[in-house]
């Protein structure tokens, strides 16, 4: 059994901390300021247009990527009544959360990129610090592309679901949309089974495209 304790793994949490936190923050205060910028204030009434972390990352969502490897933070709240097109105001709020993801994963591409560009003996104090950092950069590539591209695929209530629902007749877009109560739990079975019989559907989907973005920043994951 995976051992979240081992000095292995809580190395791996430590590199992919500051980018995972980084991608979940910015994913949901994207969805807010687009939002607030349309006529929206519901975030910004309830304090959600932060960075602070706290603000945004769900107890039980957080736990759950320490168990499953698959986590979520707090939606931000989004009232699309304020919107004068509605429609076209929850595709722009939907769009902004994985466009951040992909800005990021460019940005810490850059940096990655640079880092390779130092020169530095090894057993200094340069290595101790570049080498971690450059791994930190990678997995932000990582988290970053994942959660810009998984909140794509069109299963409600993920980004891409509202998406998909601006270019269906008004009628189907409601019945589509309305299943998003049953969405999150079909999700949350299709990873628990990728992650206990070996073979994920979702994992078949994003990984090769996760791959694929990397090698267009010139990363290879």
């Amino acid at each position: 059994m995976f051992d979240i304790f081992s000095p292995d793994a809580l190395e791996r949490y430590v590199i992919l901390a500051p980018g995972l936190l980084i991608a979940l923050v910015a994913h949901e205060v994207a969805h807010g300021y687009v939002a607030y910028l349309l006529g929206d204030p519901t975030a910004q009434s309830q304090g959600r247009l932060t960075l602070n972390p706290l603000k945004h990352l769900d107890p039980i969502g957080t736990l759950a990527f320490f168990f499953v490897h698959f986590g979520w933070a707090k939606p931000v709240p989004v009232n699309p009544r304020y919107f004068k097109d509605v429609r076209f105001g929850m595709l722009l709020t939907a769009i902004a959360g994985p466009g951040v993801n992909f800005i990021l994963a460019a940005v810490f591409a850059i940096v990655m990129h640079i880092l390779t560009t130092i020169q530095f003996q090894s057993g200094t104090l340069w290595e101790s610090i570049i080498v971690p950092f450059y791994l930190i950069c990678q997995a932000g590539v990582y988290v970053n592309l994942i959660l810009g591209i998984f909140n794509l695929i069109p299963i409600p209530p993920l980004d891409g679901s509202n998406v998909l629902a601006y270019f269906l007749p008004p009628r189907i877009a409601q019945l589509y949309m309305s299943l998003s109560r049953y969405g999150f739990i079909v999700l949350i079975g299709l990873i628990l089974i990728g992650q206990y019989s070996g073979y994920s559907l979702i994992g078949q989907v994003i990984f090769p495209l996760v791959r694929g973005s990397a090698a267009l920043l010139g990363i290879n994951l």
